[in-house]
């Protein structure tokens, strides 16, 4: 077998991987989702006791008689925007004891009894979607046709049986373009926000999401391969064009609605909600992203209140776990410290981590006690825990890691650079998670640098055997190069498809430049207003340093350069703007025109399009087509409905106006994501093949 064929049966080595980690308060059992092998893409629920190491399986799709094939719209949009690329029960919630879990499969309503081992299915109103079952666990919540609905579970001390179930809808949308309960386009794509409905403590009512996407221009996606098929209808609201109109209701089970109140006009984007025991708790944002609020919601009234303001002139970070209170009910949010060049942990506005030590996310808040990770060294991701007794790092040697915790049990997961896959464990312990996953069959040497005089972070890899004198190589530069992603980090798992593209015969080279996580605020916000400069000068200072560390090695008048999405967009720009550096190019997914993107995204780092046209203009790769002398393949999905198709078709119109020779590979019901095990395995095939002739010689 050879490495792509295993990397794509695999799904890049993630089947077989526990992951969606819950622990129970009293810490008697750990809730899990896992494979059962390495090349199983179904996904089950799981328990695990760390007392005892052992672990059972509480739910198996394969005997619950759930056709996959049947998920619901808003499901497969939510896989999308996960990144999810199994099958199975690839989502679950729990009470607040963790005692019950609720999740869907093809669109039908199954609880586990976590305690006993049991599952059963519910007879819900179908599809359901992301359902959740109230802190006391005595009612689910879930969204069918566009609205919240609350099944009622049996209580068998008044001896109720499990057909004396009562479902329920809470509220009616009140056209085709509303929904309660769902997140809209741009809080699962952009935001993180999965979810729309969150249940209060006492489990008598939900603040829900009121969605009403009649304001968002419609896009049609059509599969050419498939005439007779109609084309998919999407609401997307590009730079510049109205987005979803969102707002917040309270909805109690007895059919009560409270509409929650806030400048909507001033701040349009919801990023998140959550109700805890003082109270529902949000955090809206101004259409600039510049000024975001945390306010308190009265459940009895809808009104809100002050609780935090923050501002930045350049734009605001959402920060994954923030805001949230301690146990005595002090603020956790983070704080972008210029004079520090460092986001830091703040609770009650007060740093409690220092200069220097960037936040990545919060992880758990119990108690006192704040689980958080967070970056000295930018190329690793540590797990960290601020409390009474201070700070302290949970995690060791090099590499990336995360966690969860719960009363006195912390669970650690991490990616080691000196080993492959992903170990869990609980901390102070010796007790393990197994993993399944299979073990591949390359082993990567990458050599970290720092680079240039703003040492961006960079990683090489030469063919496995390859000895100086052995002739130079041609280069390939693969780089990702934009916000949210980093691609050098110092993890093993990391570069083992960098390693395989070594060994076909490239010096590989990857870079993290400006704009990339992990640096501080103003490496962060070099890129406003402008992609091309800062992220293809840290690009060419990063191939320059790797030529100088392997002289002999590296042929700088060989240069190609491939990527996906962003990392699509920088390639193509490469060979545009820098042809006398850059030789080739492979552009997976590209933005060509920054108008055609989504407003949450674009306006954060170019600001409005009709305010600063030239900007746009700038950073889009249309106006360029006349400049290509280089081979360039550029690759897209037809069914992608986050970079839509229409990026490449316009470029190659404008490329074949101008008289510029290319190469387009559509994907025929490819998406986003290429989960599919030829399709992946394929293109890695196709696209050295591509690289190999252009840069020959």
């Amino acid at each position: 077998m050879s490495y792509p064929r295993q990397s794509a049966r695999t799904r890049r080595f993630t089947l077989g991987v526990p992951r969606g980690f819950k622990v129970s308060p009293d810490g008697s059992r750990i809730v899990f989702l896992r494979t059962q092998s390495g090349t199983d893409p179904v996904t089950c629920l799981w328990t695990f006791d760390p007392a005892t190491g052992e672990e059972r399986m509480i739910a198996d799709p394969r005997s619950l008689e759930a056709d996959e094939g049947a998920l619901p719209a808003e499901e497969r949009a939510r896989r999308e925007r996960a990144r999810e690329s199994a099958g199975g029960i690839v989502g679950y919630a729990t009470d607040r004891d963790v005692t019950v879990a609720a999740f869907a499969l093809a669109g039908r309503l199954f609880l586990a009894d976590l305690r006993e081992g049991t599952t059963r299915a519910l007879d819900a109103a179908t599809p359901v979607f992301d359902p959740r079952p109230d802190p006391k666990g005595r009612r689910i919540a879930y969204v069918s046709g566009r609205t919240v609905r609350v099944i009622e579970l049996p209580d068998p001390s008044r001896g109720e049986e499990h057909g004396d179930q009562e479902d329920r809808a809470l509220v009616q949308p009140e056209s085709d373009q509303v929904s309660y309960g769902l997140a809209e386009f741009i809080a699962a794509e952009e935001m993180g926000r999965m979810r729309g409905h969150w249940w209060a403590p006492d489990g008598g009512a939900l603040l829900v999401a009121h969605v009403d996407e009649t304001p968002v221009n419609r896009w049609y996606i059509a599969n050419p391969a498939e005439p007779s098929a109609p084309a998919a209808e999407i609401a997307y609201p590009a730079a510049g064009t109205p987005n979803a109109y969102v707002g917040l209701v309270v909805l109690t089970v007895d059919g009560r609605q409270t509409g929650v109140a806030w400048d909507r006009g001033e701040f349009p984007y919801l990023v998140s909600a959550s109700w805890e025991e003082r109270g529902p708790m949000i955090v809206v944002q101004s259409r600039d992203q510049r000024v975001m609020r945390v306010l308190g919601v009265d459940p009895t009234n809808g009104e809100t209140r002050l609780l935090h303001s923050a501002h930045d002139p350049d734009w605001l970070d959402i920060v994954s776990g923030v805001p949230a209170r301690t146990g005595t009910g002090r603020l956790v949010w983070t704080v972008e410290d210029r004079d520090a060049e460092t986001r830091r942990l703040t609770i009650d506005g007060t740093p409690v981590t220092p200069e220097g030590l960037q936040i990545r996310s919060v992880l758990d808040v119990d108690g006192e006690s704040v689980l958080f990770t967070a970056s000295a060294e930018p190329t690793e991701i540590h797990v960290w825990s601020y409390g009474p007794e201070g700070l302290e790092r949970l995690t060791e040697d090099q590499g990336v890691f995360s966690g969860v915790r719960s009363g006195d049990v912390t669970l650690l997961t991490g990616s080691r650079m000196d080993r492959p896959g992903v170990a869990t464990w609980v901390a102070g312990t010796e007790v393990e998670i197994p993993s399944l996953a299979e073990t591949p069959m390359i082993t990567p040497s990458v050599e970290l640098v720092s680079a240039g005089e703003r040492d961006v972070r960079t990683a090489v890899l030469l063919p496995t055997g390859w000895e100086p004198g052995a002739g130079r190589l041609p280069v390939l530069m693969d780089p990702y190069g934009g916000p949210h992603a980093q691609r050098v980090l110092a993890a093993q798992r990391a570069y083992r498809e960098a390693q395989w593209l070594a060994d076909q015969g490239f010096a590989v080279v990857i870079a993290d430049g400006r704009g990339t996580p992990g640096r501080g605020p103003s490496w962060d916000r070099a890129i406003r207003g402008d992609f091309v400069g800062p992220v293809l000068d840290d690009q060419i200072a990063a191939l320059d340093e790797a030529a100088r560390r392997h002289p002999d090695a590296l042929d700088l008048d060989r240069v190609g350069i491939r990527g996906w999405s962003f990392g699509g967009w920088l390639a193509a720009l490469a060979v545009l703007r820098r042809p006398d550096v850059f030789r080739a190019a492979v552009a997976g997914a590209p933005v060509t025109d920054w108008a055609l993107y989504d407003t949450h995204y674009t306006e954060r780092y170019l600001g409005h399009p009709q305010e600063e046209p030239e900007t746009y203009a700038h950073n889009s790769l249309l106006n360029d087509a006349s400049k290509l002398d280089r081979p360039l393949m550029i690759i897209h999905g037809l069914a992608d409905d986050n970079v839509v198709a229409a990026h490449t078709l316009r470029l190659s119109a404008a490329l074949l106006e101008a008289g510029r020779p290319h190469t387009v590979l559509p994907l025929s019901g490819v998406t986003h994501m290429t989960p599919q095990e030829v399709v992946a395995e394929n293109l890695l095939h196709l696209q050295v093949d591509f690289l190999r002739r252009s840069l020959a010689g």
